[in-house]
């Protein structure tokens, strides 16, 4: 065979060839796992099958009857074409080594071969065959194919990551980067390999960098949340950093730092600490800043060593400003006002808004003497008027004022006892300052204890109604009496109608308790009448608040209505106060008036432009105030006061009532003067509807007394 004379041209003959030729032949054939061809060079150049081993046949798809034939013969025309390139590449280059890439199909699986030329010469060095063997890199080209996609996936994750990522040495030295990376800090790619990292590096946050650094290169991960690199234009960029090390089998290649530009979160997160810290009107810190900053310094080692004050501002009459003229110009005074205050503002002095007209001030490290002359400089402040498209205004500060440690040792005790100085200063007539005393807080206290029972007083059934008979100084007769409003307290006991009624005024309550007053007068005069007691007049007292209810005269007559009350039964005191808009009391008492029911003026006398209030309204009744009253008999004055409004109620043709009436002397002088009706101690003092019923519906005739 051809295929012997090869071997021959290969291996001397000798002892034994014949053996050592089968058992090359044997391996080649049939154990070789790589394909082996050999192929006779022919002209043209054409390349012909000599030799192909099993792994051949099999895996090329090719029979032993291609033995002989060239590729075009039993290759399909693609593979064929290829291979007749390869062939005529390695023979043009004179037998050089050559190596190529080739596929086949197996079983219609398709793999993957690396084929390897070689030459066998004739004795004038022609290359007479080629020899190629193909082995199948199938596994290898796929686990190749895998870690080049890993690193193009890698590749992918960094390129084209938003976050800026460095890879740089244990030394600092940047090996690479991405683009987001210059687009961050407005360098080129080319600029940034080869530099430094820590050339970047604020030098406010150059040492921590520099920590975080150095701890990665330990083989830890780490990671800073507010780290600051400096642009190529100059400006700074807040960052939020992670480095990563680089561990190569075992060893520490570098350090991975990965970079968050949170510079417009940082201004955010700067922005909502700076409004949850300060007043959005005034710019001034507020109240969380104020308990903050108290509790820092109540807890700071050095407490014990040095005094401060507190000191709370109010504004005088500003809700009056506020109503009068508008909330924007009531904004600007306090923005006018803030920057006053803050006039005072150094490490040491610090204004807060604590809300509303209120501002609180923190004088750290004084003594009293010096927040005394301190708050003279503030009430001096305000002496300057303020200016609001070309208005001027005026307005003076009320100041309370408490000390640390004596006046508390906590944040809300200080400010307590601050507030509760003010409290007294501008019960006291305000425009003034005032430390706080020991013991200031008690009555307020009490206060607030009485409000909070006073609320609950109805629905407690803690109310009832005593009745002051109305004597009339000719006769002697009572028929009319006063209905007037007791509270006992299940807890604190009898209150004084001086203490709540007041209370109630100032918190809105006389409202609700001022129609329990008409329900229960009007619920008692249907009871006298079932009783068969008639011809009697009661009298209720009605506050400015509850006369400016909308309705109220609808609600009057309802509640008549619903108790069968007829008007001439029931009589309504009002003070001078309610009548001082006229506008908005006068439909309101003609309303009242031509239910028929009486209208009376009660504390006649101490009030404004009286006179002319019996001129608009329609007035039955005039009640001298027991101010003028009391040292009727002694003083000139008030005598000749009391005869005064005698005399013109009956010019007016109206009722006459004097209060406060205690001894027979007095009671003496108004009969004389012509005083219709007289009520007081000396009379009978305020009792219960039973006493009453006893001592004067039963009995209609109360004889005068006998003065003396």
């Amino acid at each position: 065979m051809e295929f012997n004379n090869i071997f021959d041209m290969g291996i001397t003959a000798g002892k034994g060839s014949e053996n050592v030729e089968s058992i090359l032949f044997d391996l080649v054939f049939r154990h070789a796992k790589d394909m082996v061809f050999i192929m006779k060079v022919e002209e043209g150049p054409s390349y012909r099958y000599l030799f192909a081993n099993e792994t051949g046949f099999i895996r090329a798809g090719i029979s032993p009857d291609s033995i002989g034939k060239t590729f075009q013969d039993v290759l399909p025309p693609i593979i064929a074409e290829k291979l007749q390139k390869e062939y005529t590449r390695f023979l043009s280059s004179n037998g050089a080594n050559s190596v190529f890439d080739a596929s086949f199909m197996e079983e219609g699986k398709e793999f993957f071969g690396e084929t390897v030329l070689s030459a066998v010469r004739d004795a004038t060095g022609a290359i007479q065959y080629i020899v190629a063997i193909t082995r199948d890199i199938t596994d290898y080209l796929l686990e190749k194919n895998k870690i080049i996609e890993s690193g193009q996936r890698y590749r992918s994750i960094v390129d084209h990551n938003m976050d800026a990522i460095f890879s740089i040495a244990l030394d600092g030295q940047i090996l690479e980067s991405n683009p987001a990376a210059a687009k961050l800090t407005g360098f080129r790619e080319q600029q940034l390999i080869g530099s430094s990292i820590y050339d970047l590096v604020s030098d406010l946050d150059f040492a921590g960098f520099k920590a975080l650094v150095e701890n990665t290169g330990t083989g830890q991960s780490l990671e800073s949340l507010d780290c600051r690199f400096t642009h190529r234009k100059g400006h700074l960029l807040t960052l939020h950093i992670k480095t990563v090390p680089i561990i190569v089998f075992g060893e520490m290649k570098g350090i991975y730092v990965i970079i968050r530009d949170i510079s417009e979160q940082s201004k955010n997160v700067e922005m909502i600490k700076y409004m949850a810290f300060h007043d959005q009107l005034t710019g001034l810190l507020n109240r969380r800043a104020l308990l903050d900053k108290l509790n820092e310094q109540l807890f700071s080692p050095s407490r014990l060593e040095k005094e401060f004050a507190l000191i709370s501002i109010d504004l005088d009459r500003f809700k009056y400003l506020n109503d009068s003229l508008g909330h924007l110009v009531g904004d600007e005074i306090l923005k006018k006002a803030a920057s006053r205050l803050l006039e005072c503002q150094n490490d040491s002095c610090l204004v807060f808004r604590q809300g509303g007209d209120e501002f609180i001030i923190l004088l750290l490290d004084t003594t009293r003497k010096a927040t005394t002359f301190f708050a003279q400089r503030i009430m001096s402040m305000f002496k300057r008027s303020f200016y609001f498209n070309s208005q001027e205004y005026y307005i003076s500060p009320s100041i309370g004022i408490s000390m640390y440690p004596n006046d508390g040792a906590d944040a809300e005790t200080l400010l307590k006892n601050a507030d509760e100085a003010l409290y007294r200063v501008k019960d006291r007539g305000r425009a003034h300052f005032q430390f706080y005393r020991t013991g200031m807080n008690s009555s307020l206290t009490n206060i607030l204890s009485i409000e909070t029972h006073l609320r609950k007083a109805i629905e407690k059934k803690e109310l009832s109604l005593h009745f002051q008979p109305q004597v009339d100084l000719m006769t002697g007769e009572a028929t009319s009496f006063e209905a007037l409003l007791r509270w006992t307290s299940k807890e604190l006991g009898p209150i004084s109608p001086g203490v709540f009624i007041p209370l109630a005024e100032d918190t809105g309550l006389i409202v609700p308790l001022g129609n329990w007053v008409i329900e229960k007068a009007c619920r008692q005069i249907k009871e006298w009448k079932r009783q068969g007691y008639g011809g009697f007049r009661l009298a209720i007292n009605i506050s400015p608040k509850q006369l400016q209810q909308p309705n109220f005269p609808a609600f009057l007559k309802a509640a008549m209505e619903r108790h069968s009350i007829d008007p001439e039964y029931l009589e309504i005191e009002i003070t001078e106060s309610s009548m001082q808009n006229t506008e908005e009391a006068a439909p309101v008492l003609k309303s009242i008036k031509s239910i028929g029911v009486t209208v009376s003026v009660d504390d006649f006398g101490t009030g404004y432009s009286s006179l002319s209030y019996l001129k608009k309204f329609p007035i039955d009744v005039l009640k001298i105030d027991q101010s003028f009253v009391k040292d009727i008999s002694e003083n000139a004055k008030d005598a000749a006061i009391a005869s005064a409004i005698i005399h013109l109620g009956k010019s007016l043709g109206v009722e006459v009532i004097a209060e406060g009436v205690e001894t027979a002397g007095q009671a003496e002088f108004l009969a004389m003067e012509g005083c219709h009706k007289a009520q007081g101690f000396y009379f009978a003092r305020p009792v219960p509807a039973r006493e009453l019923e006893e001592a004067y519906l039963k009995l209609p005739q109360l004889a005068l007394r006998e003065y003396s």
